[in-house]
């Protein structure tokens, strides 16, 4: 690489503990070469990228401050966090990051003492910390700090008020850092309120303060509830100075801020001086996503994950696609919109990922009917229940792994009422390098028990199309279409809207030997090793497509269970409870007896690495199933 960084202090500093022994004046110099090190190393090892850069004053003062391990810090979202991997004793493996065998995408205890609580998905920190918190009083491990760091989109997701709500009544000396970086920074109005901002963070104010308060409370002047009442009177006085204010005070939150989360040496003296203050804190930080890479600045969106890039002029090396297939979310967004300009009743619903998912297509488009809820899938599929209740077809997509935060809703607030709500559950199966925290292992398993829901997957464009169409269809009943991360098979993927008939499969190809089930897009996978195994084996292999987890084609089923002595079934979905459990369930209930085998996502935390890796572990590949089937038909 070009310009190759130099590091004076960056390559001084293993962990933390040498990061305390610098004089405070040095920091900025620390922050200018972890965040140089960080665009060396995504340029060429892609990753989440402008939320680390933005945080990379919070991490270094954090870890100056604190007393890391012993003092706990949990981040949330972890992908926040990559300053924090390096200066806690994985920078020298910081390269193979996200890479098979590496180093974890996101913090996790099973790698590193230092990352205190697993934090892929968002706004779990609050209640993780609280806990921490209760956990060391309980304890008599008055010594501990616990902080937790939410921010990037999170302070939107329902668990993180539970626990504020929750924090404002449990005894506890936490502090919760809220990384706001959705605005810039506002300049003060007026010396009084930068007056009181220094005052209420000084050592000598809360000293003077937690003093008196032990004086009152022994002379019997001062009791729990009034405490909080002049708590509440001084919340107020500062609101009026402010001109401002804010929820975390209205629960009893002692809050500070909002400052610049990027003026480091002003941010370690905050955090000192507010370190040992009783009862929960709140400080506000303003950060900019992609600090100090310009491009990212500017648009931090695309920067989130923007794959390999000229670290010098920001140039991203986007892969050239021209003839390939189009990813199945283009396919989604295109064809929402296209039905959506057909059928007025048509709304679009994401939790926060409409880019990620391109519903962005249909908020171009028809910007009045899609709607970004924020971080709030639980939240986001009641919306659309209610939606749907008085007359609209809320579209809601919603990635795999995160739709298990809105299980209940899906029961209580669509299944049961029969709402017809479209559950467009976009990376499904295996997604690669964010590893278990995101893979959309789950959802056919634990969708399948629920009653009322129609349960698909396409196993092509073609398919999702269709199936996107015959939803929206009158009478159709909470609806739920499965598909993957990634492109398809057809490059010709546009094709006429029809119907599909519910609860039915299809035949694929015809055979004598054994019968393959498979449901999905891994069904082109199969394909291909039915072919290999004809051609080696010399053996006659029937394929069927089931489509349909729910309601089961069971036409087709009798037909298989009559014909067939050995199956074999594929899924790209957690072998336990999923669509070869289905089957199992179907043949014992009617008494066929076929051998069935059974391919599909063990039953395991599968790690991060590239797709192709990890089908390849769990025998999902064409390698795998041809095994299955030697072993089947021998």
């Amino acid at each position: 690489m070009k310009n190759e960084p130099i590091y004076n202090l960056l390559n001084a500093i293993n962990y933390p503990e040498d990061l305390r022994k610098l004089n405070v004046d040095q920091l900025p110099e620390v922050c200018d070469e972890l965040r140089q090190d960080i665009i060396k190393e995504l340029c060429c090892n892609p990753g989440h990228f402008a939320a680390s850069l933005g945080t990379v004053e919070l991490t270094v003062a954090l870890h100056y401050i604190y007393n890391t391990p012993y003092d706990r810090i949990v981040w949330d979202v972890g992908h926040q966090a990559y300053g924090h991997k390096i200066l806690t004793g994985r920078r020298e493996v910081f390269s193979t990051n996200r890479k098979f065998g590496g180093i974890r995408p996101f913090p996790s205890p099973e790698e590193s003492e230092y990352d205190t609580f697993t934090c892929g998905h968002a706004s779990n920190s609050i209640s993780a910390a609280l806990g921490m918190a209760v956990a060391a009083a309980q304890k008599g491990d008055s010594k501990r700090h616990v902080v937790a760091i939410i921010g990037d989109g999170s302070m939107s997701g329902g668990l993180a008020f539970e626990g504020l709500n929750n924090a404002s009544v449990t005894p506890n000396n936490l502090l919760i850092i809220l990384n706001d970086n959705d605005m810039a920074i506002d300049r003060s109005v007026g010396g009084m309120k930068q007056y009181l901002f220094n005052l209420t963070t000084s050592n000598r104010y809360n000293q003077l303060r937690f003093s008196m308060s032990r004086v009152l409370f022994k002379l019997g002047i001062l009791n729990e509830e009034r405490r909080k009442a002049l708590i509440r009177f001084g919340n107020s006085l500062k609101s009026m100075a402010a001109q401002q204010q804010n929820i975390f005070e209205g629960m009893n939150i002692r809050y500070f801020g909002p400052i610049d989360g990027h003026d480091v040496r002003n941010l370690a003296r905050v955090l000192h001086d507010i370190k040992d203050l009783q009862g929960p804190k709140i400080l506000h930080l303003h950060t900019i996503k992609g600090k100090g890479f310009a491009p990212a600045e500017e648009h931090a969106t695309e920067w989130h994950a923007p794959g390999k890039f000229d670290p010098v002029t920001g140039k991203r090396f986007i892969a050239n696609t021209e003839g390939m297939p189009p990813l199945f979310q283009d396919v989604f967004g295109n064809t929402l919109v296209e039905l959506a300009e057909a059928n007025p009743k048509i709304v679009g619903v994401t939790p926060a990922m409409p880019s990620g998912c391109s519903m962005n297509i249909l908020m171009e488009k028809m910007p009045k009917r899609a709607f970004d809820v924020g971080i709030a899938e639980g939240h986001a599929v009641t919306f659309s229940g209610g939606m749907a209740k008085d007359g609209l077809l809320p579209f809601c997509n919603i990635y795999s792994s995160f739709l298990q935060r809105a299980h209940d809703n899906i029961i209580h607030d669509v299944a049961i009422q029969n709402l017809p709500v479209v559950l467009c559950l976009d990376r499904a199966g295996l997604v690669g390098e964010d590893g278990p925290t995101h893979h959309g292992a789950f959802d056919m398993a634990c969708l399948r028990p629920i009653p009322n829901l129609t349960i698909s997957s396409p196993m092509d464009e073609h398919e999702l199309r269709r199936l996107m169409y015959t939803a929206q269809l009158p009478d159709k009943g909470p609806f739920v279409i499965r598909y993957p991360r990634g492109r398809g098979v057809l490059v010709n993927w546009k094709c006429p809207l029809e119907e599909v008939p519910v609860g039915k499969g299809r035949k694929l190809k015809d055979g004598d030997d054994l019968a393959v089930i498979t449901i999905g897009p891994i069904g082109n996978t199969a394909a291909r090793a039915i072919a290999q195994a004809e051609a080696k084996f010399g053996k006659s292999i029937a394929h069927f497509d089931l489509r349909f987890l729910k309601p089961l084609d069971e036409e087709l089923l009798h037909e298989i269970g009559r014909k067939f002595k050995r199956i074999l079934t594929v899924e790209d979905g957690i072998i336990k409870g999923g669509m070869g459990s289905a089957i199992l369930e179907f043949m014992a209930d009617n008494e066929y007896k076929p051998t069935v085998k059974r391919i599909g996502i063990p039953n395991i935390f599968v790690e991060h690495g590239s797709v192709a890796e990890l089908y390849h572990i769990c025998d999902m590949d064409e390698e795998g199933i041809l095994t299955k089937i030697k072993e089947l038909i021998n």
